[in-house]
């Protein structure tokens, strides 16, 4: 179970498209953070792989094609 706060105006909102589609506030909630959350943690995952990238000692691409015999 979740419990949120929201301010007054989006609260509103919420409620006042729940009406209008005779769908209730906690399908909407659920529709949007259902259509956001694969994109919220692709980007916190790609902030995570830049991260361990600054980290670690980055090779160029001349240094890895001469490492390879390219």
């Amino acid at each position: 179970m979740l419990a949120i706060r929201l301010d007054e105006s989006l609260e509103k909102r919420l409620a006042a498209l729940a009406e209008k589609t005779g769908r209730t506030k906690t399908f909407y909630a659920r529709a949007a953070i259902e259509a956001h959350l694969e994109e919220m943690e692709d980007y916190f995952l790609a902030e995570e792989r830049m991260a361990d990238f600054r980290r670690d000692d980055a090779v160029s691409l001349k240094d890895m094609k001469a490492d390879l015999g390219l």
